[in-house]
């Protein structure tokens, strides 16, 4: 795929998640949230992934 960019908005606290952690790096089945929406648009051929963090 050309001319197409993933724009990830990985920003924010954990904290209605009553956690001291950022929101995207709480696991799922053993892996983080923002590892699996990138390995996501990788699969899709997406290769310009950008990614907002801001913690």
């Amino acid at each position: 795929m050309e001319d197409i960019i993933a724009v990830v908005l990985a920003a924010g606290k954990g904290t209605r998640m009553k956690s001291d952690k950022a929101k995207v790096i709480h696991k799922i089945y053993g892996k983080e949230m923002i590892k699996r929406v990138i390995e996501i648009a990788q699969k899709a051929g997406i290769k310009d992934i950008i990614t907002i963090v801001r913690f």
